[in-house]
């Protein structure tokens, strides 16, 4: 069994036009939880000057249903926004790093090390408050402004993020540009490297080789996928960074597999068939467009 982190109300609609409500964000996460999700990216914590999409995640937070077997995830940039955080109630904070110096200062203003330590720091924090934390290196397979990422330098950076233990540390191909060779070796690396904390991998599919990663990765030693309903995603900081790896076509392959990720494919087929509703436009998920399948059991005469 692998872990489905649900990432489309953060990571899928922040680089959105059309601005989503907050009564529809509500639903979105509701929905989500309905098919199984049970970690779930909500919201971040940032100034919603710069990413409008997620003005006002402290209210929704606070509209969102209160379960014990649901874990509601907010991205904090620094101390500011995990103490808006831990106010607003999110159960966990997901940290972020960057894996190169010009990503680094255009996403957060520091060097790729400084913010490492800036991540560290906030896991520690989560921790304190009795919150979850947990941390991700962006750009890990490849940068926007730099290039190739050197892979010993990542791994160095998840060897003294472990030191604040987290409750993973995540891979992600913010630009989608890795490809299946490159994450396997990536991500054994860094599971050794780490064990026993998990390894969670973040795929965006921007030049069609997201859903194979995400195969590679977890034969790799990955535990922890992230995800967004219907391929919604971007990064508004990275170029042409496209969409997320959509959930229902990694729970088609995983599933028909024989690997369990313990959602319902029907629902969410039926949850991102309405999503395309309040987005406007038809999304990206290839299963939603096909069906399921199969679709139906066939008759002694089918």
């Amino acid at each position: 069994m692998i872990e489905i982190v649900e990432v489309a109300p953060r990571d899928g609609l922040q680089n959105e036009k059309v601005l989503v409500s907050l009564e529809d964000k509500a639903e979105l996460v509701s929905r989500a939880i309905d098919c199984g999700a049970r970690r779930i990216e909500v919201g971040s914590f940032v100034n919603p000057k710069k990413v409008p999409q997620m003005a006002g995640t402290d209210e929704l937070v606070g509209m969102l249903p209160r379960r014990d077997d649901v874990t509601y995830i907010g991205l904090v940039m620094n101390r500011r926004g995990l103490d808006r955080g831990l106010v607003a109630g999110i159960d966990e904070a997901g940290a972020v790093c960057v894996a190169t110096d010009t990503f680094a200062m255009r996403n957060q203003g520091q060097t790729s090390i400084e913010s490492v330590g800036v991540a560290a720091d906030i896991v520690r924090a989560a921790i304190e408050a009795g919150k979850g934390g947990q941390v991700t290196i962006g750009a890990a397979f490849g940068c926007p402004f730099e290039g190739e990422v050197d892979p010993a330098h990542v791994v160095e950076m998840a060897r003294r993020l472990a030191e604040a233990n987290p409750r993973e540390i995540a891979l992600a191909d913010t630009i989608g540009v890795a490809a299946p060779a490159h994450v396997d070796a990536l991500v054994r690396r860094v599971v050794e490297v780490i064990a026993p904390i998990p390894v969670r991998v973040h795929f965006h599919n921007t030049r069609g080789t997201g859903l194979a990663n995400a195969w590679v990765a977890v034969a790799a030693g990955a535990t922890v996928v992230d995800t967004s309903l219907g391929g919604l995603g971007g990064c508004p900081f990275a170029p042409k960074a496209t969409g997320n790896v959509p959930t229902e076509d990694v729970v088609y392959m995983f599933e028909r597999s024989g690997i369990a990720t313990g959602l319902d494919l029907d629902r969410l087929i039926e949850a991102s068939q309405w999503l395309e509703g309040v987005m406007g436009n038809p999304l990206r998920a290839m299963v939603t467009q096909a069906g399921n399948f199969p679709a139906v059991a066939l008759g002694r005469d089918g």
